[in-house]
């Protein structure tokens, strides 16, 4: 019985030591990994909200695009309509509105202050969406020659409306007699066709239907901008582009002489609090679906970063510059985004788990030496009582207090992988002891080796 309750306590100690060895290390493997989750950005969300005008820049019809690629990835586009890419980037800038992402026209601020708003980054434009003003009468070659006509410039929130004022502005047509006019694109081509306005304002890709079928009209002339270059210089976001003679209609020589045109471009705005993989994941979207070529853009030539009156993104930035991350080359899209964050949480296990798998052990084996070495205290208070030329009665208190030092360790409870520790104890008390025995005797002592406590 004796033997049982000897063992269950030995057990009981060695798991009290273990777990006080333990303890302090995940304590710190816990917090290690607290801090590495606090700068850990979460998972991205699996739905998206985009704002975009429908009836501008072809925005609707990549906006499926991008629905049908982000559903592969098993992300959800909701599509939010507006009157306009000012309304669009409005929108985007507010805080409340729950956009993340909109489709908007390069030169397009966010309300009637024409301040960049803060928080709206672009990740690149998408592609060249040309302006076309389409007018009735004599020819003209310059938005000056509009001034005191009757001109459809677009909604109030659109991006066309825009780009017409500040042309129209710049070139000083804007004031009385001039007559603006607030029509949307279907009703302004209805109107230049029936005669009731004199000229229209239109954002829209070259390989749009409705500009062909208009730029084939015989009472309709498309202007050529012969300053287009100036315009250019002034206003960053537009470029200049060639229509080239008959590229719409070969047959029928549509149109019947080179057109200078200016464009500005689509572009992918977005919150500068949009998830980095959801970023990436979006220029991905813009490579496969505006890297085609078309009538003004060339195979490859976008998505670009290309001046737009926003910021790029940190994200955009390492794209245009390095391209798609590598884990989102090869691994789905969920697979890149958990891999990326599984490989964030080797931090802690690296930096803390490693070492601790030292330290603990080390810890364990000195709470197990520690109980041993603090006898040897009294293998040297003994050690130095001889050295005092002790009488019979000392030696013999002496030799009872070493037998009980030697109980008492014979009980701790060692590991059979540290009892080495217990056996160089006894065989130190064995030296003492000899002394101890020679001196009661009356022998002369011989001379014995130091204790050496084992490290």
């Amino acid at each position: 019985m004796k033997t049982d309750t000897l063992k269950a306590q030995i057990k009981r100690t060695l798991r009290r030591d273990l777990w006080l060895a333990i303890a302090p290390a995940a304590l710190l493997v816990a917090a290690a990994f607290a801090v590495t989750f606090y700068f850990v950005k979460p998972a991205p969300p699996k739905t998206l909200v985009m704002a975009l005008a429908p009836e501008e820049g072809g925005f609707n019809y990549m906006a499926k695009r991008y629905q049908k690629f982000l559903a592969e990835q098993g992300v959800t586009l909701e599509l939010r309509l507006t009157k306009g890419s000012v309304s669009s980037v409005e929108q985007l800038a507010a805080e409340d509105s729950g956009v993340d992402i909109a489709f908007a026209q390069s030169g397009t601020t966010g309300g009637k202050d024409q301040a960049v708003p803060e928080h709206v980054v672009s990740l690149g434009s998408l592609s060249y969406v040309p302006l076309w003003v389409f007018y009735r009468g004599e020819r003209v070659d310059d938005v000056r020659g509009l001034a005191g006509k009757r001109i459809a410039v677009g909604p109030e929130e659109s991006g066309t409306r825009a780009l017409a004022m500040t042309l129209l502005k710049a070139n000083r047509a804007d004031a009385a007699p001039t007559q603006l006019l607030p029509l949307d694109r279907d009703a302004a081509i209805d109107a230049l066709v029936k005669g009731t306005v004199d000229a229209v304002f239109l954002v829209s890709p070259a390989e749009s239907k409705r500009i062909q079928k208009l730029a084939a009209g015989k009472d309709v002339h498309l202007m050529s901008f012969t300053r287009a270059e100036a315009y250019t210089r002034r206003y960053p976001y537009l470029s200049k582009h060639v229509l080239p003679r008959g590229v719409f209609d070969f047959a029928e020589d549509v149109p019947d002489q080179d057109v200078q045109l200016l464009a500005p471009n689509a572009l992918l705005l977005a919150r500068d609090t949009l998830h980095p993989a959801l970023a990436y994941l979006l220029m991905r979207a813009a490579s496969e679906i505006s890297g085609t070529a078309g009538i003004l853009d060339k195979t490859g030539e976008f998505p670009a970063p290309l001046a737009a009156g926003f910021p790029l993104s940190s994200e955009a930035k390492r794209f245009y510059a390095s391209g798609v991350p590598l884990l989102q080359r090869y691994l789905p899209f969920w697979a890149a985004n958990l891999v990326d964050r599984l490989w964030v949480m080797l931090v802690p296990i690296i930096a803390v788990v490693v070492p601790l798998m030292r330290a603990v052990p080390a810890a364990f084996l000195w709470r197990v030496r520690s109980r041993i070495h603090r006898w040897y205290a009294r293998l040297k208070e003994i050690e130095i009582q001889l050295e005092e030329d002790p009488d019979q009665e000392m030696l013999q208190d002496m030799l009872k207090r070493l037998e009980e030092a030697e109980r008492e360790v014979n009980r701790i409870a060692v590991p059979l992988a540290y009892a080495e520790n217990l056996y160089f104890f006894r065989e130190h008390v064995d030296v003492v002891r000899r002394r101890l025995t020679r001196r009661l005797a009356g022998a002369p002592e011989h001379k014995e080796l130091p204790l050496q406590v084992s490290a």
